[in-house]
């Protein structure tokens, strides 16, 4: 993975931000600090932007959401917070260690009884939900080698109005340069163009800073 350039200003920043409007709450803080304990990448995404999830799920009244790539469930609990207590949300992880981890953090929260994780990887689950009620709400966040992929799925298991979020798509702006991370890059750029080009949805990027480095996201809607 490419080395994030940061600013100390811009996680100061977001610190103050997260304490004086976000509020994170416990369930949150044990989800963080079990995802260390377990010895995962410190890759979830900031309490700012998870806040930000599940408003958006709010905003668009989603009654379904989807989301690929689980680690310890931290997004995968801003976003059932915001869905009525009979939504649904489906997240797709490849480890069962990261499963077991998130399962817990979402029991203890008492999400548990919203959030179906299915292990095992994502390219492989998905197909499976193509008989299951669509999705108005889909959040991916999982190897960007995939993301192009991956939103073909969300496409094809959303509707009109779906939403969709895919996290990372800045890398640092090696978007400009993609060998830069050769792994990595080509798929964000891949998904980039295809948001920008395919005519069933209506897309936006946005470029964050913060305790990520310089990265940020990118939002469409299915026409």
């Amino acid at each position: 993975m490419i080395e994030h350039v940061t600013e100390h200003g811009w996680e100061d920043v977001e610190r103050y931000l997260t304490d004086v409007v976000v509020h994170p709450g416990p369930a949150h803080q044990r989800a963080l600090k079990s995802a260390t304990e377990a010895g995962m990448p410190a890759i979830e995404v900031a309490p700012n932007a998870g806040k930000l999830l599940k408003m958006l799920v709010q905003l668009s009244g989603a009654r379904r959401v989807l989301e690929i790539g689980t680690l310890a469930g931290f997004s995968s609990m801003w976003m059932a917070q915001g869905l009525p207590d009979d939504g649904r949300l489906v997240t797709c992880e490849y480890l069962q260690k990261h499963a077991d981890v998130a399962r817990t953090n979402l029991d203890a929260a008492g999400l548990g009884h919203k959030v179906d994780i299915r292990v095992g990887p994502a390219l492989d689950t998905l197909p499976t939900l193509v008989s299951e009620e669509s999705f108005d709400f889909v959040f991916i966040d999982a190897d960007k080698e995939n993301d192009s992929n991956y939103l073909d799925w969300a496409i094809r298991l959303g509707h009109p109005g779906t939403v969709i979020v895919i996290d990372n798509v800045i890398w640092d702006g090696a978007i400009l340069d993609p060998q830069r991370d050769v792994v990595n890059a080509p798929g964000i750029v891949a998904v980039l163009e295809k948001l920008g080009q395919d005519p069933r949805l209506d897309a936006t990027a946005i470029q964050t800073v913060g305790t990520k480095g310089w990265d940020g996201f990118a939002m469409a809607r299915i026409l």
